[in-house]
């Protein structure tokens, strides 16, 4: 109680830079830079779902790294061979073994050979080549004779991973030139490219610019012969044949007589003769020489301008173009021809890109979004804080000081780290306002438990902070067990989530204890009261004592009944998946003239043959919902049937509001990643239970927890709510909420192991529960305060996970208070004798015995 003055000074300079990050995030930006300098400007990073804009999640195509790498080697096979040591040869490609076989002229210039194409031998490392990386390149030889190049699966790998990071910078400057503000790219994986980018709403402009490989090259067409008759009377060596932008082909040579590497600008211009758009570029001084060369050399040839194996144009050279200049033309917009220069002033991607996760929120659904979220959270605040007052009076205004204090200090740190604010984590900081309270109950109910037990009020202060710490640990750690394994094995805005959740976790044991202490020791040392008036109204008198033990085998039959029913749901009838699981599209769409059809929304997109289509309200009446199945041609595909859907609502005025597709792959990754977080889960508090009590009460905690999660999964396949990723996060959570409940309790049994040595295991676990069920019950009510005002306010997207974690949060209750006790029976949990206590023993929440 005697607080010195360095921790007084540690909870003024704490609560000073918690107010100091948090108020940038709520003034407007005029104030903002009138702000002093030497003060942070930091502000919480809203993120998409809040602000708008658009998220893609990009996969570096395997398959087309592997067949450009066997073309370029084929070439430099046949340029070594032939060109330079006059070896005859004829090559095959097998791009399912990812070799070539070269079949030699003469078989008496094999060693020759092999020697000649060994020297083509390279490593490969994340900077693409250098000294120490693995070796790309395996060299054979068929039983028949004939010489083989192959591609190491190591050298493939470290490939991949070094055109990742070129592919970032590519981004990164095309993004750039969108003019946009502060956007997000980050590499994920080996493979993969994470974009962010905020209040650009034009998702499929976006995919265009970023996804788009825009490889420049310049062919020679292969004089005399059209692609037809190469086609029926065979290729000539060392051609190839590319489709052609008017819809038909073009025999080319495979050498690239020039790339768009030499390019030092392009801009959008407009050809006054035609009357058309184009791009005008510009060589650097290599390229220029280079262009001369060709033209002056060619003139009478056709020259084919390819991008991204599409020649663009093949015209005819007339004259010498020695100046470094040209132009592109086709059938190009002025839009198409501003975004085909922002491409080619960037540079091609080193590797084609494949969109396997996209989501795009409309700017308009983000500020709804902030209001259910600000709605939700005023609510719970309000309903959190009178209650509290209600329930302990002035003891509960020393709690809400802490709250106020908790929420700043998350404000603060969000603030501060520079994380990202999204819905799911505007529904962790509400769900933290209804738990942040759950320290104070066990404070203040140890604190009446020890007056009652005859001591001073000055003794059950000390004893209620101190005996409560280690329950208060306990149960705060297993809820940040859960936290974290969500953060790494989360997505988007179920980190987000997680997040939240582990930083209200962490603020809120600063403030529950810390705090709270601080205030009531001031009131103590100003009032010096007699008694301690602490709790004002109850659900549950004092001196209960219900049998729980005698109904518990109906109890557990009861559970087990209801277990068995969810499992057998889950299996026969399954679940509503999101397209988080199965891959898909989902599009909410907004009826500009009032309440929206739905009747009328399936209507018009029955004939459009995106096989099976979902149509369902979401939220407002105006608002629909619309899930596709992912098509069977990938992403090219899905897009195209999004369009399809836009096209044909923009007739009767719907408009888009936020269109979410994930691919067959990510939707398959996520579904085990999930599976794997429950488990790990589980596991780590396992281990952490069992470390802090007796096996016994790890593996009842356990099981206890598996009831609430199984009851909880049940209720998804029941009731039909949609099943998605934020559905993962509940069920996290629920682990954490559960156990909180269970580990008051167990703490409470084992204490009472130590007290009443010869008392039936049955009566002192019912003696522990009629012990602790004010506080479960109340800290549940307040939870459950928080949680309503996010099923009622918080809004459609979040709507199945916050029904998810009402529900779980009473069967915890239930189970917690129930199901746990007749479980540690049967694990045979034993009384303490007297020889394995000491009187240095101390119980889990620091009562000595």
């Amino acid at each position: 109680m005697q607080f010195s003055p360095i921790r007084t000074a540690i909870i003024a300079i704490v609560a000073l830079l918690g107010v100091l990050f948090a108020v940038p995030s709520f003034l407007p930006q005029n104030v903002r830079d009138a702000w002093p300098s030497f003060l942070p400007k930091q502000t919480v990073v809203l993120g998409l779902d809040l602000q708008g804009g658009s998220h893609l999640l990009l996969q570096v195509n395997e398959d087309g790294i592997v067949t450009e790498r066997l073309q370029t080697l084929r070439r430099d096979v046949r340029n070594t061979l032939a060109n330079q040591n006059g070896i005859g040869n004829l090559i095959t490609t097998d791009e399912a073994t990812q070799s070539l076989t070269i079949e030699l002229t003469d078989p008496t210039q094999k060693e020759a050979a092999r020697t000649a194409i060994q020297a083509l031998q390279n490593t490969v490392s994340n900077s693409l080549i250098s000294v120490g990386g693995v070796q790309e390149l395996a060299f054979g030889e068929t039983p028949d004779g004939k010489l083989t190049v192959s591609l190491t699966p190591e050298g493939v790998t470290e490939r991949m991973s070094a055109l990742v990071a070129q592919s970032i910078e590519v981004i990164r400057k095309r993004v750039d030139e969108l003019g946009t503000t502060e956007p997000s790219i980050q590499r994920q994986g080996t493979n993969r490219v994470l974009v962010q980018v905020p209040g650009f709403g034009d998702s499929q402009r976006l995919k265009d610019i970023i996804s788009r490989t825009a490889r420049l090259t310049f062919h020679m067409v292969y004089p005399g012969m059209s692609a037809a008759q190469a086609q029926a009377q065979g290729l000539p060596a060392g051609t190839m044949i590319l489709p052609s932008q008017d819809g038909g082909e073009e025999l080319l040579y495979e050498d690239v007589a020039l790339g768009g590497e030499s390019l030092v600008d392009a801009q959008p211009s407009y050809d006054t003769q035609r009357a058309m758009p184009v791009v005008s570029f510009r060589f650097d001084t290599r390229g220029a020489i280079t262009f001369g060369q060709i033209t002056s050399a060619n003139v009478g040839q056709r020259f084919a301008i390819v991008l991204d194996n599409t020649v663009i144009t093949a015209p005819q050279i007339q004259q010498p173009i020695t100046g470094g200049t040209g132009q592109i033309s086709g059938s190009f917009t002025t839009a198409t021809a501003n975004d085909l220069a922002v491409l080619l002033r960037a540079g091609a991607l080193p590797a084609s890109l494949d969109v396997v996760e996209e989501r795009t929120v409309d700017a308009s659904l983000g500020a709804d979004s902030i209001q259910h979220g600000l709605t939700a959270g005023i609510v719970a605040s309000v309903l959190v804080v009178a209650f509290m007052v209600i329930a302990y009076g002035l003891f509960g205004v020393f709690a809400n000081i802490s709250l106020i204090l908790n929420i700043v200090l998350i404000f603060g740190a969000l603030s501060m780290l520079g994380a990202t604010l999204t819905l799911p984590g505007i529904a962790g900081i509400v769900l933290t306002i209804g738990m942040a309270v759950d320290a104070n109950v066990l404070i203040y109910e140890r604190m009446r438990e020890e007056q009652k037990a005859g001591k001073s009020p000055l003794q059950a202060i000390n004893a209620g902070f101190e005996r409560a710490w280690g329950t208060i640990i306990d149960s705060h750690l297993t809820q940040l067990i859960a936290a974290i394994v969500l953060y790494f094995l989360g997505s988007g805005p179920v980190q987000g989530f997680a997040v939240t959740l582990a930083l209200g976790i962490l603020t809120s044991l600063f403030t529950s204890y810390t705090v709270t202490l601080y205030f009531v020791g001031m009131w103590y040392r100003a009032r010096r009261p007699k008694t301690l008036k602490i709790q004002h109204f109850r659900f549950i008198p004092d001196g209960t004592k219900i049998p729980f033990m005698k109904i518990s085998r109906y109890v557990i039959a009861f559970s087990i009944i209801a277990s068995l029913l969810s499992i057998g749901s889950a299996y026969f009838k399954g679940f509503n998946l999101g397209i988080d699981f199965v891959g898909g599209t989902a599009i909410v769409i907004q009826h500009n003239d009032g309440p929206a059809d739905v009747g009328q929304v399936r209507q018009l997109l029955d004939g459009l043959e995106l096989g099976e289509v979902q149509v369902q309200g979401f939220g407002t009446p105006e608002d629909v919902l619309v899930r596709v199945q992912a098509q069977e041609g990938g992403q090219d595909a899905d897009q195209a049937a999004v369009a399809k859907v836009r096209d044909a609502l923009a007739t009767e005025n719907y408009t888009v509001r936020s269109t979410e597709a994930v691919s067959g792959t990510v939707s398959g990754e996520l579904a085990w990643k999930g599976t794997i977080a429950v488990i790990i889960a589980l596991v780590a508090i396992l281990i952490y239970i069992w470390f802090r009590f007796e096996w016994q009460f790890a593996l009842a905690a356990i099981v206890t927890t598996s009831h609430d999660i199984i009851m909880t999964i049940g209720l998804f396949s029941i009731t039909g709510l949609e099943f998605n990723l934020t559905s993962i996060a509940a069920v996290l959570t629920l682990v954490g909420l559960s156990l909180n409940e269970t580990v008051v309790v167990s703490d409470r049994v084992r204490e009472n192991l130590r007290k009443h040595r010869k008392m039936p295991l049955p009566e002192l676990i019912d003696l522990s529960i009629n012990q602790t069920i004010v506080r479960t019950t109340i800290t549940q009510f307040t939870v459950f305060l928080a949680l309503i005002p996010l099923v009622l306010f918080g809004g459609e997207v979040i709507r199945s996970f916050t029904i998810a974690m009402t529900f779980g949060c009473l069967v915890g209750m239930y189970s917690s208070i129930i199901v746990n006790g007749p479980i540690l029976i049967n694990f045979g949990l034993k009384a303490k004798s007297e020889k394995d206590d000491t009187p240095a023993t101390k119980t889990a929440d620091g009562a000595s015995v």
